[in-house]
């Protein structure tokens, strides 16, 4: 019996993917597990493997394309075998969930069957949306602009409960959707750039924490002088085959123990009340090459410096590589991001959601400071900035949380007990 692939949900949050390349060709034996392609979420690239073993009998979607989560990309036959025909989008596309939405169900495989049904329009912009047959029918009765909508179905299609969960007040603005959208007037010399899976999502990603999330800024400046001294202390006892650690290693360790004693920050706001983590699952911010990924240090509270040390080491190497799994960006409850090996001394990061709170590192710097003599004597400094949801957190609260964080870095000693 055929085996169609169809494109896997790779993250929590993937509604497609992009096919960056096959590793298979037609006529190929495989085996459960073997990798069949590389795939582009919205968080990174990741392989897509066999579910089944037999001989790839025909691959239907073509490299650098886009599709839907459940759309078939190729079919895994036993020898001998017919080679099917692709199944038509309708069966293969992820239904729409809900217990009363079985009328959407099938009105969205009959949209997806027919391409040239007409789209409601935007009342903002000429462009069409996408938006299943019911959805349409309940913003019109409501006088709902779907411009102002994220879709949560396939492909980003908006189904009947994203217009239960609607909200002006939590929307984006049309004004903003019609602003990023704005055409620009190509001269010889500029060049166009089409938009990754990635970038596309950090966009949606971002404009919408922006522009949902109340984002207030506090910053500090910290003495790293005993952080360095005990750096350098720590990387000549381990000597020439031992872990090197990095300033980030032991600012991580220190952004995992302040959230556990000041719980408040690690939280995230759930609509009608505040949800506090028990562990802090630190994400990390990575850059590499088509972007940003936040891979995830499980409960970073209870992990030596050693560890956190080599698990940002080995998550580093991996997502350059792009081999994480999934399951390590998901779950994250506070994020640090460092610019400082960049020469920025200080910035205010974007919070990345459901998250309450983003860590900004700047440099350390070589300083004038006053000593407690009153003498001005040198110093290296560095800039901390903390992005806080307001829903969440309260200006006493980040003021109490980066005291925290400004208690262990200057006493470093402390995280390694």
């Amino acid at each position: 019996m055929p085996d169609f692939v169809q494109m896997p949900q790779l993250s929590d949050t993937m509604t497609e993917g992009t096919l960056i390349r096959w590793l298979v060709k037609v006529g190929d034996t495989v085996d459960v597990g073997d990798p069949l392609a590389e795939v582009e979420t919205d968080k990174a690239t990741m392989e897509m493997v066999a579910f089944d073993e037999g001989q790839i009998g025909a691959i239907y979607a073509e490299e650098g394309s886009k599709s839907p989560v459940g759309e078939t990309l190729a079919v895994i036959i036993e020898e001998g075998e017919e080679v099917p025909e692709k199944p038509s989008a309708g069966a293969s596309t992820s239904s729409e969930s809900g217990s009363d939405d079985s009328k959407d169900n099938e009105t969205t495989i009959t949209e997806s069957s027919n391409q040239n049904e007409s789209a409601l329009s935007n009342l903002n912009s000429n462009e069409r949306i996408k938006a299943s047959p019911l959805a349409k029918k309940i913003a019109k009765s409501k006088g709902i602009d779907l411009g102002m909508i994220s879709g949560s179905g396939p492909g980003g299609r908006i189904v009947k409960k994203d217009l239960e969960n609607f909200s002006s007040e939590t929307s984006k603005p049309s004004s903003l959707t019609t602003t990023t959208q704005t055409k620009h007037s190509l001269s010889e010399e500029d060049k166009k750039i089409p938009l990754s899976g990635m970038r596309a999502i950090i966009a949606q990603r971002l404009l919408e924490s922006k522009t949902q999330i109340p984002h207030f800024y506090l910053n500090i400046e910290i003495n790293a002088q005993p952080l360095m001294d005990l750096r350098k202390q720590a990387n000549s006892a381990a000597g020439e085959e031992g872990n090197k650690f990095t300033v980030n290693d032991f600012i991580l360790k220190a952004v995992a123990n302040a959230a556990a004693s000041v719980p408040e920050v690690n939280s995230t706001f759930s609509g009608d009340s505040i949800i506090q983590f028990g562990s802090v699952n630190l994400s990390v911010a990575i850059a590499v090459d088509d972007g940003l990924v936040t891979p995830v240090i499980a409960k970073a509270n209870q992990r030596s410096l050693l560890e956190i040390s080599l698990a940002v080491k080995d998550l580093a190497q991996r997502a350059r590589a792009k081999k994480l799994s999934p399951d390590e960006f998901s779950g994250g409850t506070i994020t640090v991001s460092n610019l400082g090996a960049y020469g920025v001394d200080n910035f205010d990061a974007i919070i990345n959601p459901p998250q309450a709170a983003i860590l900004s590192i700047g440099s350390i710097k070589n300083t004038p400071v006053v000593s407690e003599e009153g003498n001005i004597v040198p110093g290296l400094i560095m800039k901390v900035g903390m992005s806080c949801d307001h829903r969440v957190i309260d200006g006493a609260v980040g003021a109490q949380y980066l005291s925290e964080l400004k208690k262990r870095i200057e006493n470093p000693a402390s995280m390694l007990i």
